[in-house]
């Protein structure tokens, strides 16, 4: 599936023919489609991103959240939309393993990566491993070490199978050793409660939801899934520079189903360039906690097929959870 995606995202879209070139883009309403429900990452993102580009593209451009499985039914619903580049995709790094996730479960998958064509990463923002204030580690070898001492004694929340909180922490034990027991949630919220209550010990938590916390003092932060300082919180380590090889962001992209003509997509990657530069929006983003880190779509490509390869291998070694 990957080796289709390579060409995919290199093409980045098809080229139109003599018909739909001739077309102003756009001539109505675009719809970006948010695969999760309002008030999530993913919406937070996608409206002021939304508003930005409608000012830009002088057309509305409307967000539609359409949550369900996961992210699977709306991610599935725009692989299956017109390619005109009147409906987009704001999706999450989440999408990389959704199908090799339905792949172990026995169930077709709802969409293929290589039906999508990237437009531009808008955030990425690596997994922060955070425990209580109170906690005895201070450091990621303090806790691996006593997770060893204590096999399956510790515990750490997700916001559910596959996802974005549950995947890193099993890319870290599998490079520590260390034997922790994963507790899935119904979100990151209600993990990262439970954490502040005592009932788990640890979670790896995207930075916007773990910063209040962090900066009231509530929690700890150990080190992050990253590969370089975080501008935030610089002296938080990386696990690379710990000796644990792992790397995983919690980015978002805008894409568009596969075959969107070349021209279309050319207008939607530059609109994204300019209203990403403004500061007014990258100002909003920044009270979001979740700063703007735009990547073009020629970068995001080769960029989004590293990370899915990691992210599938890391839903391969978790295996099937019934």
């Amino acid at each position: 599936m990957l080796k289709k995606l390579i060409p995919c995202l290199a093409a980045l879209g098809t080229i139109a023919g003599p018909a739909m070139a001739a077309a102003p883009f756009p001539a109505g309403p675009i719809t970006i489609v948010v695969p999760n429900a309002a008030g999530g990452l993913a919406d937070n993102i996608a409206r002021p991103l939304a508003d930005a580009l409608g000012h830009e593209l002088k057309q509305p451009v409307i967000v539609e959240n359409k949550g369900g499985a996961g992210g699977v039914v709306g991610t599935g619903m725009v692989a299956r939309a017109k390619p005109d580049g009147y409906t987009l995709l704001l999706t999450l790094s989440s999408i990389s393993g959704l199908p090799e996730a339905d792949r172990l479960l026995g169930r077709k998958p709802a969409f293929q990566l290589d039906q999508f064509v990237p437009i531009a990463r808008i955030t990425a923002d690596p997994n922060l491993l955070v425990v209580r204030a109170d906690a005895p580690w201070k450091s990621v070898a303090e806790l691996v070490a006593d997770a060893k001492k204590h096999p399956q004694a510790l515990n750490y929340g997700s916001s559910g199978v596959y996802g974005a909180m549950h995947i890193p922490m099993e890319m870290l034990k599998a490079a520590s050793g260390a034997p922790i027991t994963h507790v899935p949630f119904s979100g990151g919220g209600p993990a990262l409660v439970s954490l502040l209550a005592g009932q788990i010990q640890l979670a790896a938590s995207g930075p916007a939801n773990a910063s209040t916390f962090v900066k009231s003092g509530k929690m700890r932060p150990l080190a992050h899934w990253g590969t370089k300082p975080l501008a935030s919180m610089p002296d938080v380590p990386s696990l690379k520079s710990l000796g644990y090889d792992v790397e995983f962001t919690q980015w978002s992209a805008l894409v568009a189903p596969a075959a969107t003509p070349r021209p279309v997509i050319d207008a939607l990657r530059e609109a994204v360039r300019k209203v990403t530069a403004q500061a007014e929006l990258r100002q909003v983003f920044v009270n979001l906690g979740s700063p703007l880190d735009y990547m073009d779509a020629p970068e995001f490509a080769p960029y989004w097929k590293a990370d899915a390869e990691r992210v599938q291998a890391a839903v391969r070694r978790i295996g099937k959870v019934d």
